[in-house]
């Protein structure tokens, strides 16, 4: 039996319990339509500030909106800053990083100042006033955080070819005459891009978080969009009130964090990443 066979054995429950989570949000944010009991952008004067309910389970807000088809609705663009906000530091970082990684030289050394920069001033304060100085709204958010976030990739992808540059198989592909682009991307690049990847599902959720973060603020998704950091923030005059309107998207960015954590996880056990 091969090790990813026995580690999948040892540790399915975190990994299929989170893949269960991502999937319910993931169909919640292709189909919320399908989802979701009400219009989420539908006023109903004559259902304001309903309790939680039979005809509305999470209660509704104060223009009438339903909480739960709102919620709903909502993971459709917190889905997207998932991906959106992650792909493009994956991608720019995973590459810098081999190349860094593998040629060294003075191109590692501006690398470290550059990471040594970026690393000293808080990540949510650097994305915060690049999205100040932008504007608010998604793109910019995701510019701003393609800005820095890709160090860290980049960081991870550096320190895991300068371990496997010295191997013998990448001595073995230089002995054969392989070019250089093959070595990396054939070689190197499949065996360094498995913390990466792990490090990716975590990075998903924290994204979210950020989104959130960036929506209450007013810097992210903008009214009336649904997001969850917006709906947090259209609940906060209304808590002591209304406390439904707050609480339960909060539950939501809660579990579908836990549930791209419990991915990653999931995954570093199979890759046997961590052992």
């Amino acid at each position: 039996m091969t090790a990813v066979a026995l580690a999948w054995r040892r540790t399915p429950a975190s990994l299929a319990l989170g893949a269960a989570l991502v999937l319910v949000f993931v169909i919640c944010a292709v189909a919320p339509q399908w989802v979701a009991p009400y219009d989420p952008l539908a006023f109903d004067y004559g259902a304001l500030l309903q309790p939680p309910g039979a005809a509305h389970p999470f209660g509704t807000d104060q223009f009438g909106r339903d909480i739960l088809s709102r919620t709903i609705a909502a993971s459709t663009i917190d889905l997207q800053i998932a991906l959106f906000a992650t792909v493009g530091p994956l991608a720019i970082g995973t590459i810098i990083g081999l190349l860094v990684g593998y040629y060294g030289g003075w191109a590692d050394a501006v690398f470290g100042r550059l990471v040594d920069l970026v690393v000293t001033f808080p990540f949510l304060v650097l994305v915060i006033a690049i999205v100040a100085v932008l504007g608010p709204g998604l793109l910019n958010m995701y510019i701003a955080v393609g800005v820095v976030g890709w160090v860290f990739y980049a960081r991870l992808m550096r320190g895991e070819v300068l371990v496997l540059r010295g191997h013998d198989y990448v001595s073995a592909a230089k002995v054969l005459g392989y070019s250089e682009a093959r070595i990396l991307f054939r070689h190197i690049l499949p065996n360094a891009a498995r913390p990466v990847l792990v490090y990716w599902m975590t990075d998903m959720a924290l994204a979210i978080l950020l989104g959130s973060s960036l929506g209450y603020l007013g810097l992210g998704a903008q009214p009336p969009a649904a997001e969850w950091g917006v709906l947090i923030a259209d609940g906060k005059n209304f808590f002591t009130q209304a406390w439904w309107i707050t609480v339960f998207p909060g539950f939501a960015i809660v579990l579908c964090g836990i549930g791209f954590s419990l991915v990653g996880d999931g995954m570093a056990d199979l890759l046997d990443v961590k052992r």
